[in-house]
């Protein structure tokens, strides 16, 4: 399979995608306040917004994951949970930097939320490294959200 950027046909099934991955990457492990602003309405909203910036893989229409780019941060990063494990997202995050990297990006960088040992190995794996942890300033429906993350890099100028 190979990526492709998202279709507005797909707003709302990549939604749903971002919606439950986030529930099960995160609901348990951050603050009760931010699970609570973080509503399907929420995700809709933010994923309509930067529709222009996301990244795909898998058929039209039924993706199986997807990248979503906001400057020099791969801002969000989904895989179905039937398609972990299969190379999917090994794909996709290639094809993330390749984009990053064309768009000028030396050094990438996205948060991880501190305790998802999962995405954390996987970044690992994919060359990935963790470069420290900071706070990250989220917007929410109840305003800025100050959430400590791990800061994962990665050098892109070489591509």
């Amino acid at each position: 399979m190979k990526p492709r950027p998202a279709d507005p046909s797909e707003t709302s099934v990549l939604t749903r995608l971002w919606y439950d991955g986030w529930q099960d990457a995160h609901a348990a492990i951050l603050p009760p306040a931010l699970a609570r602003a973080r509503t399907f309405e929420d995700f809709a909203e933010r994923m309509s917004a930067a529709l222009a910036d996301v990244r795909v893989i898998g058929p039209q229409g039924a993706p199986l994951g997807f990248a979503m780019l906001k400057g020099d941060e791969l801002n969000q990063f989904y895989v179905t949970s039937a398609s972990r494990g299969t190379g999917v997202a090994a794909t996709l995050i290639a094809d993330a930097e390749v984009q990053m990297s064309q768009r000028g990006v030396e050094t990438a960088w996205l948060a991880c939320a501190i305790g998802n040992s999962r995405a954390a190995k996987f970044y690992e794996k994919s060359g990935w490294y963790l470069a420290r942890t900071m706070v990250n300033r989220l917007d929410t429906v109840d305003g800025p959200f100050d959430l400590e993350i791990w800061r994962y890099e990665k050098c892109l100028a070489q591509r």
